[in-house]
């Protein structure tokens, strides 16, 4: 009976969109929905939306070193449709027998004038000093969304000197590129009050930081224009409003860091929105908060309503651990979705993906998650087709 159990809850997300679009004139009445998580386990999950089909990419989910895409055309059945990235190619500059199996992390994919641009972290070969976290952020070119995708040079986009992941970019009406990226906790303790308070009572000797950085790119995606600028950091002052959600893996005693990572950056109505993830990615409380600004590279202010993802055990829920989130859109348009990873009870440590609908309105994202009963499909998505 489990057994059963489990194979439904892995297909009837399948099931249910996909009767709106079988059923007969006799029974259009019925509801096309999906439920979290979706059948997809990785971290750090990206959706691309090209030509009425959406892809998804993301850390892990079985690719050998590099990174695997799932496809759909509802934003709730996906299929897998391999590896699209091997850290073997030509121009490949990684280092695959580094920690973490080279850390093949955070895939994001952007079409641009008839190319799929890949922007990922990995381990970088060059490491004379043997830092342990030694990421850099790389692009791979491909034709198609399914790859296979080359990296442009047999080196990272850039060298700030320290490690750094998670890169997202976001394109200016005018053509402009930015860059955003995690300059990662490693060999960066910081001090705060958060930091001293860690220190008296006997939790902590130090607490590093991970901060979020925008720069400019060059239009070929060949290297960055000018010096980054420092945009999202943690707390200083306890008496922060945002000390308390975004300290938790600390204040809990879970790791000695404090993290501003996971970032994703979008405009609506002239406002920029950077949505980013804070606590430990493999905690329960690793949560998602927003800022907004007038401009790319900020100043960014923290929102009032932070954090406006976090886990939902306290309220008698399954899941924890809900971030690194990018946006995608429904099908028409008319909905904006939230996808993430997150664990629940019966997932354990493995990350899934779920997603959410989120509103932007009068300066506020709202997200209306994390959900695991049955929601709707994305509005637009083909209907009933009357008759077989």
């Amino acid at each position: 009976m489990n057994y059963l159990r489990l194979l439904f809850g892995f297909f009837a997300p399948l099931f249910f969109c996909q009767l709106n679009a079988q059923t007969t004139q006799r029974i259009t009445t019925a509801k096309a929905t999906y439920s979290n998580p979706l059948p997809v386990q990785f971290g750090d999950p990206y959706v691309l939306y090209t030509q009425g089909t959406y892809y998804m990419y993301g850390t892990g989910g079985g690719a050998d070193k590099g990174f695997v895409t799932y496809s759909s055309t509802d934003m709730a059945n996906w299929k897998p449709q391999g590896q699209v990235y091997f850290h073997t190619n030509k121009n490949g500059w990684s280092d695959p027998k580094a920690k973490w199996d080279g850390a093949y992390w955070a895939p994001e994919v952007y079409e641009v004038k008839g190319k799929f641009y890949l922007f990922y972290s990995a381990q970088w070969r060059k490491n004379p000093t043997q830092e342990v976290e030694n990421f850099r952020i790389g692009v791979a070119v491909a034709d198609k969304p399914t790859g296979p995708f080359i990296d442009l040079a047999t080196k990272p986009l850039f060298d700030p000197g320290y490690p750094v992941i998670d890169a997202n970019v976001f394109f200016e009406p005018n053509g402009k590129a930015y860059l955003y990226f995690s300059r990662c906790c490693y060999k960066h303790p910081v001090k705060s009050e958060v930091a001293t308070l860690a220190r008296e009572k006997g939790w902590f000797n130090e607490i590093e930081e991970s901060w979020v950085y925008g720069v400019e790119l060059k239009p070929d995606f060949s290297g960055v224009i000018g010096e980054p600028v420092l945009l999202l950091r943690p707390p200083v002052a306890l008496s922060d409003k945002q000390a308390e959600w975004e300290s938790r893996s600390v204040t809990a005693r879970e790791v000695n860091r404090r993290w501003t990572e996971g970032s994703v950056t979008f405009k609506k109505d002239n406002t920029y929105y950077i949505m980013y993830s804070a606590n430990h990615f493999g905690g329960q409380y690793y949560a998602i908060g927003y800022a907004t600004s007038n401009s790319p590279l900020g100043p960014f202010k923290k929102a009032v309503n932070n954090p406006v993802l976090q886990k939902n055990t306290d309220q008698g829920g399954s899941v924890t651990g809900t971030g690194h989130n990018s946006i995608a859109y429904s099908p028409d348009g008319k909905e904006m979705f939230c996808v993430y990873h997150a664990r629940t009870e019966k997932t354990g440590e493995e990350r899934v993906v779920c997603i959410d609908r989120m509103e932007v309105k009068n300066g506020k994202i709202t997200i209306l998650g994390p959900t695991t009963t049955p929601q709707k499909c994305p509005s637009g998505v083909a209907t009933a087709v009357h008759g077989h």
